[in-house]
């Protein structure tokens, strides 16, 4: 397991699960935010630019993670967030795992299968993946994205790198994902977190996840697109996670 580490001089653990097609740089400003406290672990998905193995499923993806926190950080961590499919593996981890982290930030986890969407992945990115590497392209992707300007070159850099194979599966199994029995069990104290402006289907997946994790909260940012509010608003990610954490335990540092 490939992974960038911040503050590591810090006790507490923090992991946070990039968004597909990205790379650990989506959370790279909240964690030179939460560095002087935390000790931030960012690793990089499977299949993705950087990684040390091609992506198989988020099931595979969520176990491989399990693993690295039991030898690493003695089973458990204070608090993992993701975007999409990050997310998608943090809801995996804690159906696997329901004591993997005592707090979660879930950031648009599609949990409700698209037949249709995971029909068309292979044959669409088969014609287009061509273009990926071509920069105008990179940009229409980019500007769709709404991720903020500054992250341009690292999106382009490490998505030119990401093998056909690779990203067809990535985006197949985040198209295909569906919750399992099991998540309800979950310990974790869990905020579920849409953008206002995402696909009806994302905002049903975040009410299905409301619905079957007891005691969540469930919290749909106003104007905001997918992805929107930890890519391109850290600040407000950094605050809100600070408040979290000390709303619910003031003396956790």
């Amino acid at each position: 397991m490939k992974v960038i580490e911040y503050g590591k001089q810090n006790s507490e653990i923090i992991m946070l699960l990039h968004g597909g097609g990205l790379s650990w740089w989506n959370y790279r400003a909240e964690a030179e935010m939460l560095s002087n406290q935390f000790h931030v672990v960012l690793p990089i998905l499977d299949g993705h630019a950087g990684s040390d193995d091609d992506f198989i499923s988020i099931e595979k993806n969520a176990s491989r993670l399990i693993s690295f926190i039991n030898s690493e950080y003695g089973g458990s961590v204070l608090l993992i967030g993701g975007l999409s499919l990050g997310a998608q593996v943090l809801v995996e981890m804690l159906t696997q795992r329901n004591d993997i982290c005592r707090y979660a930030v879930i950031e648009s986890a599609s949990v409700i299968p698209s037949k249709v969407t995971n029909a068309l992945v292979e044959p669409t990115f088969s014609l287009s993946y061509s273009l990926i590497k071509k920069k105008w392209f990179a940009k229409m992707q980019f500007r769709y994205l709404h991720i903020r300007e500054d992250l341009f070159e690292d999106y382009y850099t490490d998505t030119s790198k990401i093998s056909k194979n690779n990203m067809i599966a990535f985006l197949k199994a985040n198209t295909a994902y569906e919750i399992k029995t099991g998540i309800q069990n979950a310990c974790a104290d869990v905020r579920i977190v849409v953008g206002e402006k995402e696909q009806k289907k994302m905002l049903r997946s975040s009410e299905r996840l409301h619905e079957l994790l007891p005691g969540s909260r469930l919290e749909i940012k106003k104007g905001l697109y997918h992805g929107e509010y930890s890519i391109s608003h850290p600040k407000l990610y950094v605050k809100e996670l600070l408040e979290m954490l000390t709303c619910i335990s003031p003396m956790l540092w």
